[in-house]
Formats: structure tokens, sequence, C-alpha cells
């Protein structure tokens, strides 16, 4: 373990590199209009992706950096859930056919929590709208303390065959510290009903740097989550901003690790991970042999956006929803962030679309690069460059930094060919930012590095 590295690199505030350029960059110089032009333009030979975003809960965890808010009552959640399969007939619409889609991803908050016959219309009117291929993905996000059997039913009646539970850690100190508490037991009995109905690829969501936890603790939530044999794993860093999430400040910060501290137990999960028999993935996913994304990490076609990483092709991305992201060839696209100015243009027939971001040559190329750095642990510069016609000389943005990792024996650079090196994985969002040509320009809080 190079916790040297941490200490030297771990309390920089990075992006985690799921777009490029990143959200901050985003402008209203991007809306509804230009998101028209684009969606009629969309090659509709093409399969696309689907991302849907629902922002409710039913209690909100204290280290949540998602778009959410709590209710108790169903009315908000119908009222959303209509505005949603309006906006699908507005986006088919605007192409014009009834395009491919390949991948469907239903996030949030928590998507199971709309009665389970407002998921069979939603996903019916997808159907409708689009072509959903036979053999399309279909992921929800599930909080599993409020799984019930009739959604699970709903579940696998839509043809959903992936689910990604949040699990975080089975820690009761730790729980308690970011008011989650959720046992094995009830986590185990969610996993049991979704592969009984028929959604057979499952998820686990698990994260480092909370408060209270401990390598010890880490590595018990494990080893619990082991005997499950979850098809996948996100393991991500917890990033405390309670400047832009005000319901963090309910963590108290001396209770957190670290970057040391950090850096131990993500090295620790890992470690147990692959003792366990699954395949690191880039930065913080792992996932067994036979899954479809360590099999596009071996293939050279794992891909990175807004979910993490992906084994989806698609260049375009369809996002519904508030606060939701699409990515078309030629840009970014958001949605309004707050429900109620997004029902507001859903409820005028408008799109959603509040900003975007339009892509230049420059960020084409920039993209690819941290693309692979973040995928590959490595990339051929002058390939790239030749791919994108552009001067290699001009690649890296902060020379100071890649000399450094360098130096620091985190980095080798053959002939221009950079690789991360063994034990200094952890640091592919440091490597990647010195390709970054809007980070020095952002004004952005970003979580640590490690």
């Amino acid at each position: 373990m190079r916790s040297d590295l941490a200490q030297s690199y771990g309390q920089d505030r990075l992006p985690r590199y799921t777009s490029y350029p990143t959200a901050p960059h985003f402008s209203p110089t991007i809306g509804e209009e230009e998101y028209r032009r684009w969606l009629k333009s969309v090659p509709v030979q093409q399969p696309a992706s689907i991302y849907l975003h629902v922002p409710f809960c039913r209690s909100m965890c204290w280290y949540c950096g998602c778009h959410t808010s709590v209710t108790k009552r169903d009315d908000p959640i119908a009222t959303y859930t209509a505005g949603l399969r309006t906006e699908v007939r507005l986006v088919a619409e605007a192409i014009g056919q009834r395009m491919p889609i390949s991948h469907v991803h239903f996030g949030g908050g928590t998507p199971t929590i709309m009665p389970p016959e407002t998921f069979v219309d939603l996903v019916g009117t997808l159907r409708y709208s689009f072509f959903v291929l036979p053999d399309a993905e279909i992921a929800v996000e599930i909080d599993p303390r409020t799984l019930t059997e009739p959604m699970t039913e709903a579940l696998g009646f839509s043809g959903v065959n992936r689910a990604s539970l949040g699990v975080q850690s089975f820690d009761p100190a730790v729980q308690q510290a970011i008011n989650r508490l959720q046992s094995f037991e009830q986590t185990a009995a969610s996993v049991e009903r979704l592969r009984r109905a028929g959604v057979g690829r499952v998820n686990f969501d698990l994260l480092y740097g909370l408060p209270q936890q401990t390598v010890d603790s880490c590595l018990d939530t494990v080893a619990k989550c082991v005997e499950l044999r979850p098809d996948r794993f996100s393991v991500f860093g917890y990033a405390h901003i309670p400047t832009f999430k005000k319901h963090q400040r309910k963590i108290a910060e001396a209770a957190l690790p670290d970057s040391v501290e950090r850096h131990l137990q993500s090295e620790a999960i890992a470690e147990a991970l692959l003792d366990a028999g699954y395949v690191r993935i880039g930065l913080d996913h792992f996932a067994l042999p036979g899954d479809s994304l360590a099999i596009a990490r071996q293939d050279g076609r794992l891909k990175r956006n807004f979910q993490g990483y992906t084994d989806d092709s698609a260049d375009t991305l369809i996002g519904l929803g508030a606060s939701a992201i699409g990515r078309m060839p030629q840009g970014f696209v958001q949605n309004a962030v707050s429900t109620r100015d997004y029902l507001a243009r859903i409820a005028k027939s408008r799109f959603g679309t509040a900003k975007g971001y339009a892509f230049t040559r420059e960020d084409r190329f920039r993209a690819d690069i941290i693309e692979r750095i973040m995928c590959d642990l490595a990339v051929d510069l002058p390939l790239v460059s030749r791919l994108h016609d552009r001067d290699l000389r001009s690649a890296i943005v902060d020379r100071s930094r890649i000399e450094s990792l360098i130096a620091d024996g985190a980095v080798t650079m053959i002939d221009d060919r950079l690789s991360i090196s063994d034990g200094a994985e952890f640091l592919v969002r440091s490597v990647a930012s010195a390709f970054d040509a809007h980070l020095a320009h952002s004004a952005a809080t970003h979580s640590r590095a490690v």
C-alpha cells in the first residue's frame, strides 16, 4: 500500500471524471431549442441509452450527494412520474422515429419508491415510445429497506434484469452516524426476492471514508456482502461537501478519517474483493470475471458515464427527469435540478432542459484521453493524438503534476505512452486531471482525490 502517495496527493479536490467537461462547466446558453435540434439529428439507426432520475426518498441518508428530497406522501411521486411519462413522449416525438434502446437505467433517489403499477406504466410508456431491444439491460437502483414484494414482482414483470442495491456499510456505529439503519438480513432478503423474480444481475454499492468507519468494519462489511455473491461492486469514497449538501452538516467532520486512513480502507476493500474472485475495474468498480463489465475491460471496450463504469457503447444517452444529464453526439444537456422547475417546463409541453455544453474538437480530444486513463489506467498519447489530428505536445496541461507522479513512481511514461503503476491505481483521478484544460478555471468544489 502506498500511504506516502495518499499523503502527498490525497487532499487534492478533483472531479470523478464521469464526464468531460464536467457538469460545473455547463451553461444556460445550451437550452431547449439547441437540444431539440440535436435530437432531430440523432442517428436513429444506432442504439441509444436512457437514464431516468427519480428524486425522492422516504428518509435522508446524511452522506447523500444526490439530487433527492424526502417525502412521506405519494402525491408528489404520482405528479412527478406523470411528468416523466410526458417527457418520454416529447423526446420521442422530437426524434421522429422509434429509436432502438440498448440500456435503461433508473436512478435516484429511490426509483422503487413509486407504486408498482406506476413503475409498470412508466416502463410501458418507454417501450411504446422507443424500441427497447430484446437484450437491453434495464437497471434499477434500490433501497433494500423499502423494497416490497409487489414492487419486486413489478420489476420482474417489466423486464428489469439488473438491480443496484445500496449497502454502504453493515457496521451499526457507522449506520447510526449516517442515518441509514439497514441490516444484513434485510439486504439478503431483497437479493433473494429479486433473483426469484428474475432480476438475475445484482450490484452492491459500498462507501468508505464514513464517520466511525475503520478498516476492520470495512472488511466485515465485505465479508458479509460476498456471502450474497453480487455480480458487481461499486466502492466509492464519501465526499464530504456540506456547503453543497446541507444535510451533510449532521456528520461531524472530526469523525471522518483522513486521506491515509481512507486509502487504507479503500485498499483493504479492494484486496478483500480480489481475494474473493472479483476483477478490479478502473478506479472503483469490481466484477465477477464472467460479468459483462469485466469482459468489456478485458476487450478494451470499457467506457465511463454518469453512472460510473459501463460496457454501454452508445453515443447517445437520453436523460429524463429533474437534474438528469443526457449526452448527445454534439454535447451534454441537463434538465432543471428542482422538481418544481422541471415539472413547470414539462406542463407547458417543453423539454426540461436548463443548461448544457457543446463539445469542441479540443474537448473530444481530452475526453478520449481522460476516459482511457480512467478505464484502462493507461493511454497511448500518440495514438489518441493521431485519431483526433491534434498536436501531441499539447496533450499534457499540467506537466509538473505528471513529472511529480513519475518521480514518485506512480506513473511511467515510455515513448509518450502513459501507464499508472501497480499499487497507484487510486491516483487515477490525479493523473487524469493533468489533461483537464478546464480544471484551472473551475470554481467548483470536488471530492478529495483519495
